[in-house]
């Protein structure tokens, strides 16, 4: 049965709104699509199960655009919503830069409001990705006693996807969704969220090949977005409860740059017998 989602919390379920959009099923629709324009109109079939958004509350799944930004061999492809006649909120961009004659790399980035942080996700090449090493289970004696260096991560040349290729063609213009508020193709019809219970096992299944990392590898394509970001009053201050508490009471670590400064920022909340909160914030810079 499909039911309005956006406030329901359950198994894994974080209570934010990036709960009822699959990053990871975003990407697989990216790397199978021929075209842009396939791409966007993959991420609104309800059949694909990636999109479960309703940010403005009408009781109906949102209709998801997407705008390529782009500069020389980067591109932004912006996925936003239109929530009113004047507003629109971005869900998250896939920033996607040329490396070579015959390689480039991907990765999907959810946008804070929907997610609480930034949250990257890429291809899962296997390896560790991590700028810090493990404890146990290790061999090895004097100053490194007590640590594991876990296997780098491969990086996956998304090339050969064909939304890709297609990107790097001769005849390819930046695609820039005709589609606003109220205004929708003829072939979509949006339907009402599911419930959470329902809607979990369809966001999981996109789990098994894309991985959410730290590392921030596609940096060209990150700084054509930043300046074009929107974000909507109405989102936020719908969503503020859920976003504030997220934000107070997770551990976030991020790492900018495969080679780049690494900020860990950690959070600690402690409450009250009455509901009391006093949280402690550390922040360490390396």
């Amino acid at each position: 049965m499909a039911t309005q989602a956006q406030d329901q919390s359950g198994v894994d379920s974080t209570g934010l709104p990036g709960d009822q959009f699959s990053l990871q099923g975003a990407l697989q629709l990216f790397s199978q699509s021929a075209s842009i324009e396939d791409f966007e109109k993959a991420l609104n079939l309800e059949s694909n199960h990636v999109n479960n958004l309703d940010l403005n509350g009408d009781g109906e799944t949102d209709y998801i655009r997407v705008i390529d930004k782009s500069e020389k061999e980067a591109h932004a492809f912006v996925l936003q919503v239109p929530v009113s006649a004047s507003e629109n909120q971005d869900i998250a961009v896939i920033e996607l830069e040329k490396t070579g004659d015959t390689s480039a790399i991907a990765q999907i980035v959810g946008d804070e409001e929907i997610y609480g942080e930034a949250v990257i996700v890429e291809p899962d090449g296997g390896g560790e990705d991590d700028s810090f090493i493990n404890y146990n289970n290790s061999r090895l004696s004097g100053p490194n006693a007590g640590y594991d260096y876990p296997a780098a991560r491969v990086v996956i040349n998304v090339w050969v996807w064909p939304s890709v290729r297609f990107v790097y063609g001769p005849v390819y213009r930046p695609w820039i969704s005709p589609w606003r508020w109220k205004y929708y193709p003829a072939w979509w019809r949006p339907w009402r969220p599911f419930a959470w219970h329902v809607w979990h096992p369809y966001r999981a299944h996109y789990h098994r090949t894309f991985v959410v990392v730290r590392t921030h590898r596609v940096l060209h394509a990150h700084r054509v977005y930043t300046p074009f970001r929107s974000s909507s009053v109405l989102v936020r201050t719908r969503h503020s409860a859920s976003v504030g508490h997220y934000r107070v009471t997770h551990t976030r670590t991020s790492v900018t740059g495969p080679r780049g400064k690494t900020t860990t920022v950690k959070k600690t909340t402690v409450t009250g017998p009455r509901g009391g909160k006093a949280t402690k914030v550390k922040v360490r810079r390396h």
